[in-house]
């Protein structure tokens, strides 16, 4: 007696394959695939759009204006989540599918999953050339989703319906592996996603994902603690993987018994509040002095969850103690190994678990602490300082349209930014009050995902406000899924920031020796320099006509007032301010490497090569 089938086209399986997948941690069951963004075409319109209206009632479906946007979306979503639910995004061939790269690329780099499903040329070469088909002349299976290889954790090309069982297993297994996840790609032949097959009913039931918690090698626990045991100065760098595990808890119960310090990556900060004695907020380039300070100093850095990118450890001259050593707890063996450290391979929580109760008993020298609290008291004066405004009717600074927003929201707001100057005054100034209140994309650091990315947390989120932090050039970049928010009735709030250019590059430039040229948004001179008058661009205006509720704020008081409307709206809002573009955020407490021309006839670049040459010298290889 044959099993059971069913007889579905190959789009149409998928979709039902993939309503029925589940994650599973700590006893508590997730959606694996919450729902599928989807722009048609050519290539998905008839196939996966026809599978979408098929099974509507089991797999939701949001339209989005831009392909890289809706993976943003995706991946905010899954990142509000900790990763135990993704989204997909299906695409046309050609133009549709490439637009996918950008956003793939910011999955992978942030270990974050989204699944796309891009269409592809026909399998059977029935239809030859294609609309929009690139013709090599050697390789004549290659299509442009090859672009997604590199930038995806697992891809497939299903050239045969029955191909998609074995595939879409792995897909899903890698999605909801927190050491394999990423970007998952399936490029999906138009004729294929029409072909009809007699699939085996089981491919359809109900399949739980378990996400474990590994446990620390007991060899690499007992080494471990011993080096905890040994040092003087130990530092704690709190990365996403402490989000991503839900391990703030266990990570204040160590720190609670020991007294070790915490600075926070950009994707770690929130894992302490920041009112707690042993968080000492940001580190590396945009991180706080006294974070960087202890750095500096410390003999043993414990990194949690951290890839350590060259902003955390100041391009290698950050950890300048002689004999600093590493040790790093990590879910993935690849991040764990990095910078010659002593290896805890394991889930964030249960290594921080096993670790708390392996030091019982073990608490740093009360000098130590008692410097790092000073410390953390001489920054917080630094931030009441730049949040201030002594003027209520001034014009507001950058700093002091922060510290306006930090007075309005409450304990569980979502703070979204990734791009632009906004980045280094968040992460030395901004109070994380919990966990995901912080939402940095700062990975890949995308211009263009604040504002889909504000959907996608959003949707996860219900009723929780959300803030999509936006200055004029991220803004210009991807506004159109402000259309999207209105469509769908979810009330973000975005605060737009202009400030007339490209200001965090700007300054970059200025140090560099490229002179701020190509920054400014102004009018072209005829020597082919920008300057004169901002261009009479009205953003706020643009917000508008996409449907977006807009409040402009000219001075502080309007700002503060307009945080507070759009807190309490129940639209899609924009607060509108143009800023005073007077630097009032701190200066960077560490180095940041971009080489500086070598030679140059003009003497900002020569000047510059001195300041780079002086701070390249600063460098180690920790091994």
């Amino acid at each position: 007696m044959s099993a059971p089938t069913r007889r579905l086209t190959t789009a149409q399986a998928l979709v039902r394959f993939l309503a029925a997948q589940y994650t599973e941690r700590d006893g508590v069951r997730h959606r694996l695939i919450a729902g599928t963004w989807g722009i048609f075409g050519h290539g998905n319109v008839a196939g996966v759009g026809q599978a979408l209206v098929e099974y509507a009632e089991v797999m939701p479906y949001h339209q989005g204006r831009n392909e890289q946007s809706m993976v943003h979306a995706a991946v905010a979503h899954a990142r509000q989540l900790n990763r135990l639910s993704a989204q997909a995004v299906t695409t046309s061939i050609g133009p549709g599918a490439t637009n996918l790269v950008t956003g793939a690329a910011l999955a992978t780099v942030n270990r974050l999953p989204v699944l796309l499903l891009p269409g592809d040329y026909f399998a059977s070469h029935a239809a030859d050339p294609l609309l929009q088909q690139l013709e090599h002349p050697v390789e004549a299976d290659l299509s442009v989703n090859d672009t997604l290889r590199p930038v995806s954790r697992y891809f497939d090309r299903i050239n045969r319906p029955e191909a998609l069982i074995a595939s879409a297993l792995n897909a899903v297994r890698v999605l909801a592996d927190p050491a394999e996840t990423g970007a998952v790609t399936l490029a999906l032949p138009q004729d294929v996603q029409a072909e009809a097959y007699d699939w085996p009913e089981e491919f359809f039931a109900d399949r739980v994902w378990r996400v474990r918690r590994p446990a620390p090698d007991p060899v690499e626990l007992e080494a471990a603690v011993r080096a905890v045991r040994a040092a003087r100065r130990p530092l704690i760098v709190a990365g996403g993987g402490v989000h991503h595990s839900e391990a703030e808890g266990a990570l204040r119960a160590l720190v609670d018994a020991t007294g070790i310090p915490v600075a926070s990556t950009q994707a770690g900060k929130g894992s302490l509040r920041h009112d707690h004695p042993a968080d000492l907020g940001g580190i590396g380039h945009t991180g706080t002095a006294v974070s960087d300070e202890l750095a500096r100093t410390a003999d043993l850095v414990i990194g949690v969850g951290t890839r350590y990118t060259d902003f955390t450890t100041a391009s290698g001259t950050l950890f300048a103690d002689p004999d600093v050593r590493f040790l790093n707890l990590n879910i993935t063996g690849f991040d764990a190994h990095k910078l010659g450290a002593h290896t805890l391979v394991c889930d964030a929580r249960s290594g921080l678990e096993a670790l708390a109760g392996a030091l019982a008993g073990h608490r740093v020298d009360p000098a130590y602490e008692a410097g790092y609290a000073a410390g953390k008291e001489r920054w917080e004066r630094v931030v009441e300082a730049a949040y201030r405004a002594d003027d209520e009717n001034a014009v507001p600074t950058q700093t002091q349209v922060l510290g306006a927003l930090d007075a309005v929201v409450g304990e569980t707001d979502v703070v979204i930014n990734a791009a632009g100057s906004l980045p280094g005054d968040l992460h030395k100034l901004w109070r994380a009050r919990s966990p995901r209140q912080y939402h940095l994309e700062y990975g890949y650091s995308c211009m263009g995902y604040e504002i889909p990315a504000a959907i996608g947390v959003q949707q996860a989120a219900p009723g929780t406000p959300v803030w999509a932090l936006v200055g004029d050039g991220t803004y210009l970049m991807m506004p159109t899924e402000i259309v999207t928010a209105v469509q769908e009735r979810l009330p973000v709030k975005m605060v737009l920031i202009q400030n007339h250019g490209y200001a965090s590059i700007g300054g970059l430039s200025e140090e560099t020796g490229g002179e701020r040229f190509g920054t400014a948004y102004r009018y072209r001179a005829e020597d082919g320099t920008f300057t004169g008058a901002p261009l009479p661009v009205d953003l706020a205006a643009n917000a508008a006509s996409l449907g977006m509720d807009v409040l402009r704020a000219k001075t502080v008081r309007e700002l503060r007032h307009a945080l507070a409307e759009a807190r309490a709206a129940e639209r899609p809002t924009c607060v509108y301010v143009e800023t005073d573009p007077a630097p009032t955020a701190p200066p960077a407490e560490a180095w940041w490497d971009v080489p500086v021309a070598e030679v140059s006839s003009r003497e900002a670049a020569v000047r510059a090569r001195e300041r780079y040459d002086a701070q390249v010298a600063g460098r180690r290889r920790h091994l």
